[in-house]
């Protein structure tokens, strides 16, 4: 018997990364599974290999999106779990930040967040209850230097995941994962940019390793799972420990770029 066993669940961002392992890991504990992705042809194929269902939108497109989550709710018989995982990050000097570019990352990465409950909520209180879980960062509580709408938006998703757990308890638990540097499309530029900040990461982090997609996936199942079932408002951090050194990617600004040169 699986974790996830008649579960019913929409994954954001699921064609890569932390929500394509998210996809996989709740299907394995026996959840049904739609992927969500601007990428539909990517969500497609992690949609047949998990015998789920794929559907294109972007998540700062209110109507897209509830379109999809209505459509994958019909095809599911309801919805019980809503995972918001899509995001994108960027790296520039505060004052740099095209406006444009600002507000394209605290779209996709906050006002995502918030339209992802907006179209999921009502399907989850007709299926009786379930969890809404987000993806926010350890950037939203330990920024570092050139990632200023990036941790803005991610410290955004933590409040807001605690302000909807006061709204939506009893019935629907809320909480928010909070991954370190994590190997992902979004980090993996970075870590070919700078090839010794790999060992880097490897040595600030207490258990020895940069992180994995799997690692998140698999707390982001339990706290869809009734083993979480008295835990709601909570950001959980997914990190190896790499915050009690601070940030982890303190320093990495500074060799992009000279502030002030």
């Amino acid at each position: 018997m699986g974790l996830l066993d008649g579960q019913r669940a929409v994954v954001t961002g699921g064609a890569s990364g932390i929500g394509r392992a998210s996809a996989r890991r709740m299907a394995e504990e026996g959840a049904a599974v739609a992927v969500v992705d601007v990428n539909v042809e990517a969500a497609r194929e992690v949609a047949e290999e998990i015998d789920g269902t794929a559907y294109a939108a972007d998540v700062t497109d209110p109507e897209g999106l509830r379109a999809a989550v209505d459509a994958a709710a019909g095809a599911m018989g309801g919805i019980t779990i809503m995972f918001n995982n899509a995001g994108i990050g960027g790296l520039s000097p505060l004052h740099e930040w095209a406006p444009e570019e600002w507000n394209r990352i605290l779209a996709v990465n906050l006002t995502g967040v918030y339209l992802g409950f907006r179209a999921a909520v009502p399907h989850i209180r007709a299926s009786g209850g379930g969890s809404l879980v987000s993806t926010a960062s350890i950037s939203g509580t330990r920024p570092a230097a050139g990632e200023a709408p990036y941790s803005a938006a991610k410290a955004g998703v933590a409040a807001l995941t605690a302000s909807a757990a006061l709204e939506y308890g009893p019935q629907i638990r809320v909480n928010s994962v909070s991954p370190g540097m994590i190997l992902t499309a979004l980090t993996e530029p970075l870590v070919q940019f700078l090839p010794h900040e790999r060992e880097r990461f490897d040595r600030v982090t207490p258990l020895g390793r940069i992180g994995q997609p799997d690692d998140v996936a698999d707390v982001v199942v339990f706290l869809c799972s009734h083993l979480a079932r008295f835990i709601t408002g909570q950001n959980v951090v997914v990190d190896g420990g790499m915050t009690l050194h601070g940030s982890g990617v303190d320093g990495i600004f500074d060799q992009v770029f000279s502030p002030g040169a």
